[in-house]
């Protein structure tokens, strides 16, 4: 049996990047179902249709939306829900913004950027574990948030993304420790350096040849969404080093 066998996923900024790579790869083990939020419907319905070749039987749904929006996020989980008959195993927080660019100090960091940014990268994915909590609970479930090392280092010039990544981690401690006797399990991974678009933007004077490819730092996300991981929660995991000696820390 596959690893992720009858599990249905909700992945947020699934039209590129790692989130491509996770609906690929969650596909290939085996999910039931997949429901895929960005705000590019085009680049969603070509992510779907690679779906469909490689995986037929997957019910997937594709939903073009801005998590920094609530009525968005309420429209996300009723409509994910709709399509999975009230179901959802796992909910992955991937979807970022990493703000102006180039990122300025803070000094001279717009106040209208810097909200968008912790509405996007933090309120969203507070706002998507609250309404989805209540459909996961009956069944256990896994939530995966996606952060950085920005998320741990105060780089200079990394802003408000890295300020939201340090709340993201923390607000994933709380979670975990407020819903550990609910069966709901609550994880967060740094994916490292990856030669994505976000990271081009931000760093336009690197070589992204030297970074991973997103479908290369999966692996961890698979375990995570699947059984494998019941009981493993309030971690915090790296996906390009040795992400399964954090299980016994």
């Amino acid at each position: 049996m596959s690893m992720l066998e009858g599990k249905n996923i909700l992945i947020t900024g699934g039209s590129q990047g790692l989130g491509r790579a996770m609906a690929l790869r969650f596909a290939r083990e085996g999910a039931a179902g997949l429901s895929l939020v960005a705000r590019h419907g085009d680049q969603l319905n070509a992510v779907r249709e690679e779906l469909r070749k490689l995986a037929p039987k997957i019910d997937s749904v594709i939903i073009e939306a801005d998590v920094s929006k609530p009525r968005d996020i309420e429209r996300i989980v009723a409509t994910t829900l709709a399509q999975f008959k009230g179901h959802l195993d796992v909910l992955v927080n991937n979807a970022s913004t990493i703000g102006p660019s180039p990122m300025p100090n803070l000094l001279d960091y717009p106040v209208e950027d810097f909200r968008q940014v912790l509405d996007t990268n933090l309120i969203g994915p507070f706002l998507l574990i609250k309404n989805a909590l209540p459909a996961m609970t009956e069944r256990g479930g896994s939530i995966i948030n996606v952060t950085s090392d920005a998320g741990q280092i105060g780089y200079p010039g990394w802003g408000a993304y890295g300020i939201s990544k340090f709340g993201l981690e923390g607000m994933s401690q709380t979670w975990a420790s407020e819903l550990e006797e609910s069966g709901v399990r609550v994880n967060w991974v740094d994916p490292g350096s990856m030669n994505t678009a976000m990271h081009r933007a931000a760093e336009p004077e690197e070589d992204p040849s030297e970074w991973a490819n997103p479908a290369g730092v999966t692996d961890v996300f698979v375990f995570l969404a699947s059984d494998e991981s019941k009981g493993v929660t309030g971690k915090r995991f790296q996906a390009q080093e040795d992400w399964k000696a954090t299980l016994s820390k």
